[in-house]
């Protein structure tokens, strides 16, 4: 039993639930424990080269050992808090040896090996105290954590923004920034294939659910920058993640206010055909219904998606990954009243709406995956995908405003509300947007290894035809007057002279686009690990390549070829200390796609070209122990030079780009990032970082970019009772700084640039585990049928936050000044949940 002491000497017990989670923002700092000898847990599937399962593996550790079963399974408990060696041993293959693993207390590792007919031998390199340390500096995430952590849109991207480099001041949306970059700059993979998300949304109360469905996760890894070659041409980052393979029937269910998801694994007798299916639905009425706007809501988004494998012989394999989504936004605004000024001079904002808007995107995906197995050291695969998606965006809304004074006093019966009105006015924005856009996809890549080295390669086939019809504008009546847009210019002598133009709109766009793009892209690279002395020495050399071809339908075509070659370079010193240093440095371009050819005014510019960066990353890793307890820490510092940069703007998750090549920008900074136990058996981390962003627009000076997020902190502390160790606590806390987004939309930035208010946020998740691997039950109690069952609560937003991620300016009529007024993001919402496995 672990004993443990927390600020203001407040012990825990039973009913001290309170005091846990008042002292958790400062426990991973003046935490102390005594730990007795405890055990943990290493778990997974052993599979032969043909990702078979194998039974009957021996797996000894010390005085410890266990076999896998007929499904190749097996579950291993080993001391915890000491080094350990793990042997995996069968007759035709040789052993797989797991070299000095620390494991904490009560921790569950999962670890899959694939035994060969040649000699393996995974060392200190590749396993280490706190679980993997990767010389590819390549951020592993275990997936179990991803389906803990609390967050309004829970999943992968809700974790990834606890990471250094990776911030977005959105709560509701999946989408994120890292290291300077915007969301368009981001790749996603799933088990090899690229995947593609809705491309009009606006706001992210629209967005809904993610891709990635994190019950079907098995592995995620995350690279920040300086990735390999084999990853595509984007600027930024890519995020790989892996779909189980079933090896047993299992049915989960779980649910919450904010909807429902259903995930079933089953398994064929003879092991050849294997699926894992999972539904969801959600509804975030309960989120918008929390904002100042008040609004007869019907957001509905579901998902299916399914992962299914056949076995055809020892060396042929077929996948196929499909995707159905509908995201389903119904809206009609009825009022909002927001606060805002200072103590001295408060203000009120009052808006009276009429009309809806009516959103649905609809999105079809599907590949087929075909593995091959030449002989031990040579793998092929074929690709071939198709995504799909049709986007409407509907809208007709007329907002009526006022602008007043806050009645302050405490006595009054009008305390809070708008007076002495200083303002008003009216605003009406109406939208016709349709996409239907259709991406098809073929692939082929191979890998040959040869003892430590590995050469891999791959070629694809891309074809895009997006055909976009873009409806949409703004009339402003501010204070009486009707405003007409700065540009172009008109002269306006009323009232010695009547004014007779016709009523135009602030902001339009109407544009008929019909686009086609192929590329052709390919990869090369090459990896091996040396020994210099006693040191360990990691390479890769990686190059890419990339032509492509657009063709619009009302203009001339346009082609270019880039050229990208990459190394990243690890050597782990043969020192006392566990450490680890890496390098990376390579060139990363990323060709147009159709977003990034529309300009504002929706027209496309077919000669657009390529934006380029190069990336220069430094790290380190150090793992050490601290009161028995393992711990690593890993920091990066990172310079990125960005040339051809196509300029853009940012309002709420809407990106529009100014489609030219006309401004030049760098971002460096530092990250860093704590992880270990902070309580004994339970991983927690610590991110601080550090960014700077800039942007020289037609040689007129640099400025901040839209993404100039300049501090960043994210804590996930997990804890647990030690009187009741199945009630477990889950927080998650991040604080960003403010970036720029505060101005108006047709401000020049070189005159004007206002920043966001900082982006704070905890959110705490509670739950009690009445059953799972570490908690299993006789067959005569009732729990005995589960695999898995918990149940709990969350509270968003714990300390009520108010964040803000855009502003509406409105004018005051009698000094004709202008005002920022905040639009606030959601406040605390209580949200309770459930999850079953069977």
């Amino acid at each position: 039993m672990l004993a443990i002491q927390l600020p203001l000497n407040i012990p825990f017990s039973e009913n001290n639930v309170l005091s846990l989670a008042k002292s958790l923002l400062f426990a991973f700092l003046f935490i102390s424990s005594v730990a007795i000898s405890q055990t943990a847990t290493i778990s997974g599937i052993v599979l032969d080269e043909n990702n078979n399962p194998i039974s009957d593996v021996n797996i000894t550790c010390k005085n410890a050992g266990t076999t896998t079963n007929a499904n190749g399974t097996y579950i291993l408990q080993i001391i915890a808090d000491v080094e350990n060696t793990i042997t995996f041993s069968h007759i035709g293959h040789k052993n797989i040896i797991l070299q000095k693993i620390i494991l904490t207390t009560n921790e569950t590792f999962e670890f899959n090996p694939v035994m060969s007919t040649g000699a393996i031998q995974i060392a200190e390199i590749i396993v280490s105290p706190s679980g993997t340390k990767n010389v590819e500096g390549i951020v592993t995430i275990p997936p179990d954590l991803v389906r803990k952590i609390p967050g309004a849109n829970a999943g992968v991207e809700n974790v990834l923004k606890l990471l250094p480099g990776v911030s977005f001041n959105n709560e509701l949306s999946t989408q994120y920034n890292v290291r300077g970059g915007n969301f368009d700059e981001n790749l996603v993979y799933v088990n090899g294939i690229e995947v593609y998300r809705p491309f009009l949304i606006r706001s992210a109360q629209q967005e809904g659910l993610s891709f990635v469905n994190s019950n079907l996760v098995e592995n995620l890894k995350f690279s920040a920058g300086g990735f390999q070659a084999k990853y595509g041409d984007k600027l930024s980052s890519v995020l790989d993640i892996n779909y189980k393979k079933p090896t047993s029937f299992s049915l989960q269910v779980s649910g919450s206010l904010l909807g429902a998801n259903t995930t079933l694994e089953t398994v064929s007798k003879d092991n050849n055909f294997t699926s894992l299916t999972g539904f969801r639905y959600r509804d975030n009425s309960i989120f918008v219904n929390s904002q100042q706007t008040q609004t007869n809501v019907n957001p509905t988004f579901i998902d299916a998606q399914s992962y299914l494998t056949y076995r055809f012989s020892d060396r042929f394999r077929l996948n196929f990954l499909g995707n159905f989504a509908i995201n389903n936004y119904k809206n009609k605004p009825l009022n909002r009243q927001t606060n805002f000024g200072t103590i001295a001079e408060p203000r009120a904002l009052l808006v009276f709406y009429e009309g809806q808007e009516s959103n649905r995107y609809q999105t079809e995906f599907g590949a087929l995956k075909a593995d091959f197995v030449l002989n031990e050291k040579t793998k092929l695969d074929f690709t071939a995908s198709v995504y799909h998606t049709v986007e409407e965006e509907f809208s007709d809304i007329i907002a009526r405003y006022e602008l007043g004074d806050v009645d302050t006093d405490l006595g009054g019966e009008n305390l809070g509300e708008a007076t002495n009105s200083r303002g008003i006015g009216a605003q009406q924005n109406r939208a016709r947007n349709i996409l239907d856009a259709l991406i098809l996809n073929i692939a082929h890549g191979g890998n040959f290894k040869k003892e430590k080295s590995s050469l891999e390669w791959g070629v694809k086939f891309t074809h895009e035809d997006f055909r976009d019809q873009l409806r949409e504008s703004e009339f402003i009546d501010s204070a009486g007057f009707f405003i007409r847009p700065s540009e172009p210019r008109f002269i306006n002598n009323q009232p010695s002279e009547p004014f007779e133009e016709d009523i135009v709109s602030f902001e339009s766009a109407r544009a008929t686009n019909f686009v086609k793009t192929n590329r052709i892209s390919g990869f090369l690279q090459y990896s091996d690990q040396k020994t210099w002395g006693n040191n360990k020495i990691y390479y890769n050399l990686g190059l890419r390549a990339q032509h492509y071809t657009i063709n619009p339908e009302e203009s001339s075509s346009n082609n270019q070829f880039i050229f990208s070659p990459r190394a990243q370079f690890a050597i782990k010193p043969d020192w006392q200390k566990d450490m680890l240093f890496r390098l990376a440095i390579g060139s990363y371009q990323q060709p147009p796609f159709y977003r990034e050819l529309r300009a504002v005014n929706g027209q496309v510019n077919a000669n657009v070209e390529a934006q380029k960066s190069q990336h220069y990353v430094l790290g380190n890793e150090y793992s050490f122990n601290f009161s028995n307890r393992p711990f690593t820490l890993i920091s990066e510092v990172y310079y990125k030079n960005l040339t051809n940069v196509n300029t853009y703007t940012i309002e709420d998750v809407r990106l529009r780009y100014a489609a030219n090549n006309n401004a030049e920008a760098f971002a460096y900074g530092f990250d860093f990032r704590l992880n270990g136990a902070f309580v004994p058996g339970a991983e927690s981390w610590l991110s601080l970082g550090y960014l700077r962003t800039e942007e020289n627009i037609n040689n007129r000076g640099y400025i901040s970019r839209p993404t100039d997020q300049r501090f960043k902190f994210g804590l996930l502390f997990q804890d647990y009772m030690p009187t009741i160790p199945n009630l477990k606590l889950y927080l998650n806390i991040v604080y960003n700084t403010g970036v720029p987004g505060g101005s108006p939309n047709n401000a020049d930035p070189y005159q004007f640039q206002n920043r966001l208010r900082d982006y704070r946020r905890a959110d705490l998740g509670i739950s009690y585990i009445f059953a799972d691997t570490e908690n299993t039950h006789p067959k005569s109690h009732w729990l005995h049928k589960f695999k898995e069952f918990s149940m709990g609560f969350e509270i968003f937003n714990l300390f009520n936050n108010q964040n803000s991620i855009t502003n509406t300016w409105v004018r005051d009529a009698d000094t004709q000044r202008q005002f920022a007024v905040p639009n606030f993001l959601t406040s605390r919402i209580l949200n309770l949940k459930f999850n079953l496995r069977f």
